[in-house]
């Protein structure tokens, strides 16, 4: 049997150019919706909008305007908080209960990394 290409559904974007100012202000806009810098990067992208044709990378432009949160941190957060609700809803999973502790350790030894 002859192997069949499968279409793919990717859709090319156009290509915008926007100005420095306005690129900042939609990296801003995105961040305060509680996006990290990559999800932001990635929003950007299907937008049509490369990060790479500006000046500034777009973490840098969060820390000058102090919106910057650690992606790491913040995803480690979330996972403690959802295994954290698993488990308040079944005490009698032990393995919830472990890795529960496991991502609370997890998270620590990010904080205390990323504070230096």
């Amino acid at each position: 049997m002859p192997k069949t290409k499968k279409p793919t559904s990717k859709k090319k974007t156009k290509r915008v150019k926007i100005s420095q100012d306005e690129f900042e202000k939609k990296v801003i806009e995105l961040a305060e919706k509680g996006f990290t810098c990559e999800k932001i990067g990635e929003e950007l992208r299907q937008e049509g909008i490369h990060p790479k044709e500006y000046d500034k990378k777009i973490s840098k432009i969060l820390k000058e305007k102090n919106c910057y949160t650690n992606a790491d941190l913040k995803n480690v957060e979330i996972k403690l908080e959802r295994v954290k609700k698993h488990y308040e809803k079944n005490k009698q999973d032990k393995k919830a209960m472990r890795e529960k502790d496991r991502i609370f350790a997890q998270l620590r030894k990010l904080k205390k990394y990323f504070e230096k």
